[in-house]
């Protein structure tokens, strides 16, 4: 198929681009908002293709490598399941990496690799490494449930692996298999241990805290911070489709940080660095730290520099938005590198100020967080 002109792709892109999983570049119509961005606006690495209407630079690109898992999270998917994408809709090996390139080419310099759950995608070795070769690409993560650490980290530290999120949301066996409908809690505690001894300082383990269910174990979550140089942040529950979210199940992270403060009153601040989306705290005497992830109290909106490309090839620009754009069909229509670039840069230019705030994100259709990929 021959490869449309870039400058008839610009006249025609438009709103058909969002929420269409069959794109065609001769089907997208309309002209793109231009947006003037001055050269103080944007640091040497950054392109305006990643810049928003609000002058945030996206550097961070979480790409979901599948939407497949190995656990059964009762606030990440539906207790029903979920209608998995057939497989030739999904991105493959080749498809990832060459996304991935186009976008560190635009600026980006972090990738992290989530899911469904990455480890048990059958490349994730070789995506790793290859990533690695990308120049300008300055760190690759990965968010885990941690169940295959044992058998993988090692590895994947040697193709280039930089950081580690694990998510563990209880320190009880019973209440794990309750919370995952699965065991292997004891595997994840293995995960999280030898990830420490190979030397990963900045270990994050991902708390989602739900009132009633697991708010009494935080105080158990800081102690785990007391030996271990470990960043523990806790996450406020967000509402996807088929969590069955409500406000009730909320633990705001004011009532989080009294809860901690009444038992370590010399609980510290620490400064956040630039897009962070924790606020950042420390009992002092403590190898690790805690940290609040506050996306329905307090959201952090404003300087958000996060894109995320799903296992489908979809480009979400914002995890509470439902707007999308399929980078997949693009790629495999035929266009050209500056069409798909121009692609990616309508849709950062539509990325809103801020999320529609917790009560109204609630009735927002969306996708469940498994096949989002957080």
């Amino acid at each position: 198929m021959a490869i449309k002109s870039s400058s008839t792709f610009l006249q025609r892109i438009g709103k058909s681009c969002f929420n269409n999983h069959s794109i065609r570049c001769s089907s997208i119509t309309g002209t793109p908002t231009p947006h003037q961005t001055t050269p103080d606006e944007v640091p040497p690495l950054t392109k305006p293709s990643l810049v928003d209407l609000f002058g945030r630079q996206h550097t961070y690109l979480r790409i979901s490598l599948t939407e497949k898992c190995n656990l059964r999270c009762q606030y990440c998917m539906p207790k029903d399941g979920v209608k998995l994408t057939e497989k030739s809709r999904l991105l493959s090996t080749d498809e990832v990496l060459h996304l991935a390139k186009l976008f560190v080419d635009q600026g980006i310099t972090k990738i992290r690799l989530t899911g469904g759950e990455p480890t048990i995608h059958k490349d994730l070795l070789l995506i790793v490494q290859e990533l690695r070769k990308i120049k300008g690409l300055n760190t690759i993560g990965i968010t885990t449930n941690g169940l295959a650490l044992t058998k993988q980290l090692v590895a994947l530290q040697k193709a280039g692996l930089d950081s580690v999120n694990i998510s563990l949301d209880t320190l009880k066996p019973e209440r794990y298999e309750f919370i995952t409908r699965r065991k292997g809690w004891s595997r994840v505690l293995a995960g999280i241990d030898l990830a420490v001894q190979l030397g990963y300082d900045n270990l994050k383990v991902n708390v989602v805290v739900m009132k009633n269910f697991n708010d009494d174990e935080i105080l158990d979550f800081v102690n785990l911070t007391r030996d271990r140089p470990i960043d523990v942040r806790f996450i406020e529950y967000m509402p996807f489709s088929g969590n069955e979210w409500n406000n009730t199940k909320i633990m705001p992270f004011n009532e989080m940080l009294t809860k901690i403060k009444q038992t370590y009153p010399n609980l510290s601040t620490l400064e956040n660095a630039p897009n962070d989306t924790s606020k950042a705290y420390k009992v002092p005497e403590f190898s690790g730290r805690l940290g609040f992830i506050t996306s329905m109290t307090e959201h952090f909106c404003g300087s958000c520099n996060r894109l995320r490309l799903m296992a489908d090839g979809s480009l979400k620009v914002c995890l509470f938005g439902n707007t999308e754009i399929s980078l997949r069909d693009a790629l495999r229509e035929g266009c050209s590198e500056e069409d798909l670039v121009t692609m990616i840069e309508v849709a950062v230019k539509r990325k809103k100020k801020q999320h529609a705030g917790m009560l109204n994100l609630a009735q927002m259709p969306n996708r469940p967080m498994i096949l989002i990929g957080g």
